[in-house]
């Protein structure tokens, strides 16, 4: 049986599979939008662990010596996302982010100085476990290195965590 434009026009679709379109259609966005984040976020990951062993330099920017700020700012800069210079800056930017909630790709802020609510320092999480949250950062007496955020000298220090990529 052959139907015509008109008579497929007049066909009346359960209420309950319009629903079901629509969820499918979301779902499949959604779907979507996480394989771009994912990917995102192993590149910004990946770049960042390429500085591995870099000698801390304050103010510095290039392989023979960066800052915290530099480091991260070079992650994202791998995914054409641009940061301010500064971790305090940086603290600012993305959206908030409860600890529960910390995903890899996010950003750690810490207060290492004498203030203890001012940022001064940013760290990139790099995986999420049950247990931690490891970060890659530019330490002042390693480099840059991995930690983990629940290393008595970090957990005393952080002030929160940024999303930057949605």
């Amino acid at each position: 049986m052959v139907l015509s434009r008109r008579k497929i026009t007049q066909i009346r679709l359960p209420r309950l599979l319009y629903l079901f379109i629509i969820l499918l259609l979301t779902a499949s966005c959604a779907s979507q939008k996480a394989k771009v984040r994912a990917k995102q976020v192993d590149e910004v990951i990946g770049t960042a662990r390429t500085y591995m062993g870099t000698p801390y330099k304050y103010g510095g920017t290039t392989r023979a010596g960066m800052d915290c700020s530099a480091l991260t700012i070079h992650a994202f800069k791998s995914i054409n996302l641009s940061l301010p210079r500064s971790a305090e800056d940086q603290s600012t930017v993305g959206q908030k982010v409860k600890q529960k909630d910390i995903q890899p790709g996010d950003l750690l802020f810490f207060a290492t100085g004498k203030r203890k609510k001012e940022v001064t320092h940013v760290g990139l999480v790099t995986d999420v476990s049950r247990k931690d949250i490891k970060f890659i950062h530019a330490s002042t007496s390693l480099g840059v290195i991995e930690n983990y955020l629940s290393m008595d000298y970090y957990a005393k220090r952080y002030r929160g965590a940024r999303r930057i990529i949605d």
